[in-house]
């Protein structure tokens, strides 16, 4: 293994599968943090304590390093925080672009999301595009994405590569910061979970899959300089994975059923009410929209490129609940 990997982002969930993987590995890396934290213990790993927003601290940590792997964001699906987002998920993306080619970095693999692509008409299977523009998708954190996506693809030139990978909604162990999924597991282990929904649905990954794409998506002999890769993995029905995470929890799955008008007209106030409890919300008017839409994503160039095979849904969240158990005692 030779060259040194940098990534940021790396407490979030995807970012600890991929220092996880890089462990197994045995890749030279160092990880940007915010601030110091014991999650990385044991790890054989450099730290570097700065923000994305922070073009200074971004020029520390990359110092030597041979790729990039820009992972920090804002998943912002409430609102009321527009303005953070656009400034991390965007200018945080610039400053990286320039703090890379400043320390001379010869690649830069982004994680950006399948909401930064337009969606297609229900029933047809979307696959990777080639150009990128916020005004094609809705709500903040879809634009940011686009713009920021655009922003690595622009930056390619001699002497600096791109990749781009496109991660589904993140499911498995490791979930540490409490992903919207993660929240809707956690009320099922306490039984406390109350309804079901007869709309909408989205596509699932393993995030350790996500881990080994972008790993794979680092290699110019696999993934040529401005490629873009899809990691999803399997789509289903929000009713059909609540009576899954039922099955798998041990619990009974609930019988009161959620529509759709009645979920839109109750979107605002539950903003409202998670956010004054900093809780993660079940449901926003955006992640709405977007259960409404194509959740069909072609993850084949990937397979053919990268050798990308996600594991099913299934055995994903299997394992989640598993390591909740096992690392929240309060989650038995």
């Amino acid at each position: 293994m030779t060259g040194l990997w940098v990534a940021t982002g790396a407490t979030g969930h995807i970012g600890y599968a991929l220092a996880k993987h890089w462990e197994t590995i045995g890749a030279r890396y160092r990880l940007l943090l915010r601030e110091h934290t014991p999650l990385f213990n044991g790890f054989h790993c450099g730290a570097s304590l700065g923000d994305v927003t922070d073009r200074v601290s971004l020029e520390q940590a990359f110092t030597g390093a041979e790729t990039v792997f820009h992972l920090a964001g804002l998943i912002e699906v409430n609102s009321g925080n527009e303005d953070a987002t656009w400034k991390v998920n965007v200018g945080g993306t610039r400053n990286v672009i320039a703090a890379c080619k400043s320390c001379g970095v010869k690649r830069l693999v982004y994680a950006s999301s399948v909401d930064a692509l337009p969606p297609l008409p229900e029933g047809q299977m979307m696959r990777e595009i080639d150009r990128f523009c916020p005004e094609d998708v809705s709500g903040t954190y879809a634009r940011t994405k686009a713009l920021a996506t655009q922003l690595v693809l622009d930056a390619a030139e001699p002497g600096f590569e791109v990749a781009v990978c496109h991660p589904g909604a993140c499911v498995g162990p490791y979930d540490y910061k409490i992903s919207n999924v993660g929240e809707l597991v956690r009320m099922f282990l306490h039984g406390t979970f109350p309804v079901t929904m007869d709309f909408g649905g989205y596509n699932f990954v393993d995030v350790r899959d996500v881990a080994l794409g972008m790993t794979a998506a680092a290699d110019p002999a696999k993934a040529p300089s401005g490629s873009c890769y899809l990691l999803t993995g399997e789509a289903i029905a929000c009713g059909d994975l609540i009576e899954l995470l039922a099955e798998l929890c041990g619990r009974k799955a609930p019988k009161l059923v959620l529509h759709q008008t009645l979920a839109n007209t109750a979107a605002p106030v539950a903003e409202i009410y998670y956010k004054l409890r900093r809780q993660t919300p079940l449901f926003t008017r955006y992640s709405l929209r977007k259960l409404a839409e194509n959740d069909h994503f072609s993850y084949e160039k990937a397979a053919r490129e990268l050798g990308y095979q996600p594991r099913g849904l299934r055995d994903s969240l299997t394992d989640m609940i598993a390591w909740i158990r096992e690392n929240e005692p309060g989650h038995r």
